[in-house]
């Protein structure tokens, strides 16, 4: 059974790991704050990845847009399977490690 995130996205269908305590539909785990949207940039640490999000950036002296660039950290659930390459949208959370204060809550592609 999946509990209710208070975010409208599709709940996984696969079941977790028993024990996994890191997951917001399964765990206690629960969400605050921002939501990010982005690209799976890196994947090799276990249960972590890597996400970026490209947002224009206006420059006023040269009257111009720059592309820029913003990578966070984020874990995976267990029942979650996110690769590179995937867009997926992350949810703010307490800190879990160093540098993971986000979850992945949805894989969109």
């Amino acid at each position: 059974m999946t509990r209710d995130i208070g975010i409208k996205v599709n709940p996984p269908k696969d079941q977790p790991i028993e024990g996994d305590n890191k997951n917001p539909f399964n765990g206690t785990l629960s969400i605050r704050g921002k939501l990010f949207e982005g690209k799976i940039i890196k994947s090799k640490a276990k249960d972590t990845v890597v996400i970026q999000k490209e947002a224009p950036v206006y420059f006023n002296k040269f009257k111009r847009y720059a592309r820029g660039k913003s990578t966070i950290h984020a874990h995976v659930p267990s029942n979650l399977q996110a690769k590179e390459g995937d867009v997926v949208l992350a949810a703010e959370c307490r800190p879990l490690a160093k540098s993971v204060s986000y979850v992945v809550i949805e894989v969109k592609a």
